[in-house]
């Protein structure tokens, strides 16, 4: 599995023969990448806020796998085929190419791009695994973990770290719209990972962090992780 940051939330995925783009914002400082110059097969979003689906449109030959609402709302304002999405909700699992997604839950808000008069269902993040995370076990799968735009919540010690068992997780580490260092690294702990990468940090004044408080929380509170922090645009392979 290779897992490729590019700033914010977004992150690609190649997994076997399938590659996945998740959250694709690319007007964010960290990367150097634009929209065209990549051909994922799926596009997953997490939620409809704008820096989370603001290039969502880009990629014409992709399927798009989210929440039905935002999958209508991506149809109808951002030129998304209709056909070309593929609607799912909070505990399912879906079969993309050789990747198995599962969407779980995320404590945030879900406005659809800027317009917060209206939802777009229930905000989420993504377990990406190789296996069917409901049915192996982990000694046997590549696991990642998405957390989407979230608070630090008891799902994750309840949930998704016993039973969808991640290996890597990508946690928001940016503070006041998300989780901030110290809770990123509990979350750590509560999925039970063996890398932690922190996300949804250095966009925007508001969520300017500096990274070696998220390595520390890492390594005081989550003491089977190892803090990985990347660059923008480089990748790590699991």
């Amino acid at each position: 599995m290779e897992l490729t940051w590019y700033g914010h939330s977004t992150w690609g995925v190649e997994l076997g023969e399938t590659s996945l783009l998740i959250d694709p914002f690319f007007d964010n400082p960290k990367t150097d990448v634009s929209p065209g110059e990549l051909d994922p097969e799926y596009v997953l979003l997490t939620h409809g806020h704008a820096d989370h689906i603001a290039h969502v449109g880009e990629f014409d030959d992709a399927t798009v796998a989210t929440t039905p609402e935002l999958a209508g709302y991506v149809a109808a304002e951002y030129g998304v085929d209709e056909d070309d999405t593929t609607g799912f909700n909070i505990g399912g699992t879906i079969e993309l190419g050789d990747a198995f997604v599962t969407m779980v839950r995320a404590d945030h808000t879900n406005g659809l791009d800027t317009d917060y008069q209206n939802t777009g269902g229930m905000p989420a993040g993504f377990v990406v695994s190789d296996t069917n995370p409901t049915k192996v076990a982990d000694e046997e799968s590549e696991t990642f973990y998405h957390a989407g735009d979230t608070a630090l919540m008891s799902e994750m010690k309840d949930v998704i770290g016993p039973y969808l068992e991640p290996d890597v997780a990508a946690l928001p580490a940016g503070d006041h719209f998300t989780m901030g260092p110290l809770q990123a690294g509990i979350a750590a702990d509560w999925v039970d990972v063996e890398y932690a990468m922190p996300m949804h940090y250095d966009s925007f004044p508001p969520i300017e962090i500096d990274t070696d408080d998220f390595v520390r929380a890492v390594d005081g509170n989550a003491p089977g992780a190892e803090a990985v922090i990347l660059d923008g645009d480089e990748s790590f392979e699991y």
